[in-house]
């Protein structure tokens, strides 16, 4: 039993459909069952994509899951990813890029280096060349990472080793990436245990890594197996009715579609608490699980109001 706690952060882009309230499912479980609080977080700091995120608290409710503080917002807690940024800065390890994704992606890379890996132009630029640089297009800010791979433990996965780059801090357009708001929000809640997608492990290295460099807390992680669709993709908005409004309208019950992810799981159906009793996490599915809707999606407006 710990003091610590875990969360659910959905970045609020639309509804959420069957895989993300199968992991948010799985959040809600891994803290109950060690006795952490639960949290949620709205990770809306893409200002041209993210909408009221009303319509996905309704979700969660509607499914069973229950928190422990009122969610808090990305968007309101920029003077803290500021702070941080200002913290490496001090250490020396903060330098402006002035790098375009199109020179990032053209750059030439050490013959091991993996794709999309920022490849160090701008790291050591004189003082003159970041001075005409700023003249031409505003500079992000990245990390001078002294490390090209970090070791992570992983509860499902073990130890796991990933790369490391000179990450983003501060986006050109001066908003925080999530690879650094994330590790400063964990910390900030006192958030120890983070369970997410597997799709995200490969970040994971870097989020400790940057996290070691704050002198935070290091997280327990746990990436759960994904949810995919019939042709082995990750399920996506496309795949048709996989939201509960889409479910609703098709017929399907809300209790039914939280007894399906459960019965994915291996846990009993009903009330989340029953499932509360019967989970362990040696029982845990590995592999993902391949969802198909049971029927076609039909047009119509569902059972909770849209976000906005």
């Amino acid at each position: 039993m710990t003091s610590g706690a875990g969360r659910f952060a959905p970045s609020p882009t639309g509804d959420l459909h069957v895989g993300n309230l199968r992991t948010a499912i799985l959040a809600w479980l891994f803290a109950r069952s060690t006795g952490r609080r639960f949290l949620l977080r709205v990770e809306d700091l893409d200002p041209e994509r993210s909408r009221p995120e009303t319509g996905q608290l309704l979700d969660l409710t509607a499914v069973g899951l229950t928190w422990d503080a009122a969610p808090v917002r990305q968007s309101e807690r920029t003077s803290l990813y500021l702070e941080a940024i200002g913290r490496l800065a001090a250490d020396g390890l903060v330098y402006e890029c002035f790098c375009t994704r199109s020179e990032i992606a053209d750059a030439p890379r050490a013959p091991h280096a993996p794709p999309g890996a920022y490849p160090g132009t701008c790291r050591n630029l004189s003082e003159d060349d970041r001075a005409r640089r700023r003249k031409l297009r505003p500079a992000a800010l990245r990390l001078r990472s002294g490390v090209a791979e970090f070791t992570v433990t992983d509860l499902l996965h073990g130890a796991y080793t990933g790369p490391v780059d000179d990450l983003v801090l501060l986006r050109n357009d001066g908003v925080p990436p999530y690879n650094l708001a994330v590790v400063v929000d964990d910390a900030a809640q006192g958030i120890d245990q983070v369970v997410r997608g597997g799709d995200l492990l490969a970040s994971a290295p870097r989020q400790a890594y940057l996290a070691s460099l704050l002198d935070l807390p290091p997280v327990e992680y746990v990436h759960v197996p994904l949810v995919l669709n019939p042709r082995g993709q990750r399920l996506a908005k496309r795949d048709g009715a996989i939201t509960l409004a889409a479910l609703a309208g098709a017929g399907m019950e809300t209790a039914g579609v939280r007894d399906l992810i459960l019965d994915s799981l291996g846990l009993p159906a009903g009330p989340l608490d029953d499932a509360l009793t019967a989970f362990s996490v040696a029982q845990l599915p590995r592999e993902p699980w391949v969802f198909e809707a049971p029927f076609p999606a039909k047009p119509g407006p569902g059972v909770f109001p849209a976000p906005g």
